[in-house]
Formats: structure tokens, sequence, C-alpha cells
């Protein structure tokens, strides 16, 4: 059951420009449409989107290789932050990218990013490493791996999605 009644649902390539919009609103350095449509036109990339309304209120994609899949980004618009978006795309992604076969899931997310750090561990992450002056501002990355044949078991399926507060950046 998705986080709080909210609804996943997969992106296609004419959701680009509302992805786009999403990813301006969380990001310094913002994905554009033509970028967004060609990694959700490519076979090994999953992504989900949620709306409200018909606006999209964030979205994650992630791309697969071999039994390995990676968080490319996750994004929640900030008037809609803490309402479990974060939490149901992932439990969506996850839900599929298992099918697909792989078992260990990937990200970098800014060591700052407290909230995002809660989700992640929320529900099973562990630090693999860490990438000095990652982003732009100099911002250091923690890399975080979820093995997935131990994703979304019932220990981990508490409501800590109140601490969802931004993006993955």
């Amino acid at each position: 059951m998705p986080a709080g009644g909210i609804v996943a649902r997969p992106a296609a390539v004419e959701d680009a420009d509302a992805l786009a919009d999403v990813h301006a609103a969380c990001f310094a350095s913002p994905w554009d449409a033509e970028l967004l449509e060609v990694f959700l036109a490519a076979p090994d990339c999953v992504c989900f989107l949620c709306a409200e309304d018909g606006a999209a209120t964030g979205f994650l994609l992630t791309r697969m290789a071999a039994d390995e899949a990676e968080i490319l980004t996750l994004a929640v618009m900030p008037e809609a932050r803490g309402m479990g978006i974060g939490r149901s795309l992932l439990e969506a992604a996850i839900a599929v990218l298992k099918s697909r076969g792989a078992k260990h899931l990937f990200l970098e997310v800014d060591e700052e990013n407290a909230a995002a750090l809660t989700l992640y561990r929320g529900l099973g992450a562990k630090p693999v490493g860490r990438r000095a002056a990652y982003y732009a501002d100099g911002g250091d990355a923690a890399i975080l791996s979820l093995t997935l044949d131990e994703a979304l078991t019932d220990e981990r399926l508490g409501d800590d999605r109140l601490a969802e507060q931004g993006p993955s950046r």
C-alpha cells in the first residue's frame, strides 16, 4: 500500500515537461524536458510520478544495469514535502526493480539532507561510501545501498514519512 494513500504511477515520455517543472523547483541545476525524455524512453530506466489535481508533485527516476539499480533523481515539490510522496515513489520503484531482478539500489544524497537520509535509512539503506565535493556547491555526497531483498519488510513500513523534507539532490 502506498504511503498515506498517495499513488505513484509510471511516468511516460509525455510527462517530461511536468517532470522538468518539478526538477526546476527542487534543484539549482535542473534537468530539462529533453534530457528527461531520453531517460523516460530508455528501457533500463524506471520512473514514477505522483500528482495531485493533475499537477505533478514529485517523481523518482532510476536506471538499472544487470542486477543493480541506481536512483538518478528524486524530487518532491517544496510545498508537497512531508506528505509521504518520496516514500510512495520509492516503494513503487522498488517493487518494479525487484520484479525486474534488481538486488541492490544505490544512490548518492547530500550529507546535509537529513530528511532524505532518514527516508532512505528508514527503508533499510546503508552507507557504503562517500564522494567529497560531489555537488557544484562543494557539498559531499553519502553513497547508500539498499538490498532489495530486505527492502519493505514489515518492520520498515513504519510511519517515518513525516521526516521527508527534500530532494535527494
